[in-house]
């Protein structure tokens, strides 16, 4: 079990729900991953994510899906592309990523709490 934190160091991450309105594959990534556009509403607007989930997913599967994600670490640099949120998801028995998702619609931008 992990170590105990405050509840205030909880509401300093800031997970929402967005809508992927592009994803192309990124073969040059170091380990196979997939590029995604995502709508985060009109306070965030649209960010980059670059994501290893190409074991459960496919760029076309992906267009129109919801996720969560993490939009207020900094942006990471993978490769030639700039990742600026963490979608977030779950390993499976193989330690495969599986996406975290609200299991109805939501609308995009909505904070997790």
């Amino acid at each position: 079990m992990s170590a105990p934190i405050p509840f205030d160091d909880f509401l300093k991450v800031d997970i929402r729900v967005g809508r992927v309105l592009r994803a192309e594959p990124y073969p040059e990534a170091r380990k196979p991953a997939i590029k995604l556009w995502i709508d985060f509403g009109p306070e965030i607007g649209e960010r980059k994510s670059s994501a290893r989930i190409t074991a459960h997913y496919t760029p076309e599967g992906l267009i129109g899906r919801q996720v969560l994600a993490v939009v207020n670490f900094p942006p990471r640099q993978i490769g030639k592309f700039m990742s600026e949120v963490l979608v977030l998801g779950l390993p499976d028995e193989d330690g495969e990523v599986v996406l975290i998702a609200p299991d109805r619609p939501v609308p995009p931008g909505g904070r997790m709490h």
